[in-house]
């Protein structure tokens, strides 16, 4: 018994880490928005605002790509797949969707990458997943299309809700590939190192999809109107680097290995409501009252996912054959 308590206070304490690190993610990619939408509105084109984030970013990572090269030889398909998906596909097709569609209606099609997530995980990789997590699945959809207010601009365009759930596809593939290799032990891939080797390469393909050299740099040197006060846009665009990219994923990244996939996909929903209440306190937009009850149950549907959700398991070995026998009955008993 001293055995079993050990574990499941370590387990308690790293799924208690793990979350920390989701909320810590879906606050920095929640900021995004705001600090990238003054920027536009002073002249940028939102696919060079992308690209200037993604190539900060893989600027910032640089040295750690260095330092992880082995990674270009051991795993190349796992950082083309991070780089080509959880980096240019999220941001190319969610761009691309709300062109033809309503922002609202592509951020609900866009996260509903969480239920997808189960589905991956059920079907194709075999795993049992948690009750708890379906339900907070559904609470969090739920949730996000009364924060967004998908019925105040409902369209129907083929092609638009298309590219949306094409951005959905990509968001499960950047929760799927995050996890990769989390089991593996000290032969696992350096979170940070496919972080930045896939900055790198989503840098490469915007460079070509953005060209740059087409941009206005003088808006960088000036300033940007955020709720009628003037920020320097360089601040804004640190901002965008810095914590909206570069802490964004590596919180997110560690998160998803504490965690498990779709748990930590159901916390990145509270992304658009973190998104939606500080557009609310520095850009001036307000929230209606169905918004501020859709953030409540979308709340809670992280809070349900989470609390009954297996900690990963530790890689540390526990002495002891009855603890091992306990860890499978609690393992068999997880999931649905």
């Amino acid at each position: 018994m001293p055995v079993h308590t050990s574990e499941s206070s370590q387990g308690n304490r790293g799924r208690g880490f793990g979350l920390g690190l989701a909320l810590a993610s879906a606050v920095a990619f929640g900021g995004s928005g705001v600090a990238a939408k003054p920027l536009i509105e002073a002249g940028l084109d939102p696919l060079h605002v992308v690209w200037l984030r993604v190539a900060g970013a893989a600027l910032v990572m640089l040295p750690l790509a260095v330092r992880h090269r082995g990674l270009v030889r051991r795993r190349p398909a796992l950082l083309a797949g991070f780089g080509l998906l959880a980096v240019t596909g999220i941001q190319a097709f969610y761009f691309a969707s709300i062109s033809r569609i309503p922002v609202g209606v592509a951020l609900l099609v866009e996260y509903l990458a969480p239920a997808l997530v189960l589905g991956w995980v059920r079907f194709v990789q075999g795993r049992p997943v948690t009750r708890a997590a379906a339900l907070g699945v559904v609470l969090a959809v739920g949730g996000l299309a009364c924060v967004v207010e998908v019925w105040s601009g409902l369209s129907f365009d083929v092609l638009g809700l298309l590219l949306a759930l094409g951005a959905a596809c990509c968001q499960v593939g950047y929760f799927v590939l995050s996890d990769q290799g989390s089991d593996a032990g000290a032969g696992a891939p350096d979170p940070l190192g496919v972080i930045a080797y896939g900055l790198l390469v989503g840098a490469l393909v915007l460079t070509v999809v953005a060209r740059p050299w087409g941009m206005d740099w003088s808006v960088l040197g000036g300033t940007a109107e955020m709720d009628g006060t003037a920020v320097a846009a360089y601040l804004l665009l640190s901002w965008i680097v810095l914590i909206a990219t570069v802490i964004a994923y590596v919180t997110g990244v560690q998160a998803v290995r504490r965690l498990s996939p779709q748990v930590a996909g159901v916390v990145a929903c509270l992304e658009a409501v973190i998104a939606t209440v500080l557009a609310w306190v520095l850009l001036g937009e307000h929230l209606s009252a169905p918004q501020i009850i859709g953030g409540a149950v979308v709340l809670c549907g992280a809070f349900i996912a989470q609390s009954s959700a297996p900690a990963k398991a530790s890689q540390t070995p526990v002495v002891g054959g009855t603890g091992d026998a306990e860890r499978e009955l609690l393992a068999r008993g997880s999931g649905v």
